[in-house]
């Protein structure tokens, strides 16, 4: 599931990475890839780099527990990987490959209304989190400025109809060590 959660931009681009900092003093650079196989990000060919008015071109040279090390065409020495730090890459909805069957990419999870399995109204989805422990799902409950984070798997999501614009939901029981609600 490439990308984070809203991070579709008006183009459609999906976001696909981001350049963290410089990486030694030959121009490399550590990203962070949202790809599910993060060495996968120099695979699409050019991204786009809106806000540095240009797409750049990722030759990936290792991944480490920081992110991608990588090079990028043009970039050869750390005063120039420097100034690309905080740079978002993107890359056109069109070249990534269909979902799979129960595969989603977040951006298309975004803004779906989450529905009970009564169909009662429960909100909207926000967002799409991944902490280290399985997808979570932020949905912003309805008639309320809270939010709820939900288990993205079966048991909490048993169905997720992109087309018709919303997913069914079944909220985690809270348990008397949550604490009054607060809000």
């Amino acid at each position: 599931m490439p990308g984070r959660p809203g991070d579709e931009d008006r183009d459609g681009r999906i976001l696909l990475g981001r350049i963290v900092a410089a990486h030694g003093v030959r121009g490399e650079v550590l990203v962070r890839s949202y790809a599910d196989d993060p060495a996968a990000i120099g695979a699409y060919g050019p991204l786009a780099a809106p806000a540095a008015n240009r797409t750049l071109e990722l030759r990936v040279l290792r991944v480490t527990a920081k992110g991608v090390v990588a090079r990028i065409a043009g970039i050869s020495d750390r005063n120039a990987a420097e100034a690309l730090a905080g740079i978002d890459l993107y890359i056109d909805r069109a070249q990534l490959p269909a979902a799979g069957e129960d595969e989603f990419y977040h951006a298309d999870l975004i803004g779906l209304a989450a529905v009970a399995p009564d169909g009662a109204e429960i909100g909207r989805v926000v967002a799409v989190h991944n902490f280290g422990a399985g997808d979570l799902i932020e949905v912003a409950l309805a008639a309320s400025r809270r939010t709820e984070h939900i288990p993205f798997n079966d048991r909490f999501v048993p169905k997720v109809d992109v087309a018709a614009g919303r997913i069914v939901v079944s909220l985690p029981e809270p348990s008397d060590e949550d604490g009054p609600p607060q809000g």
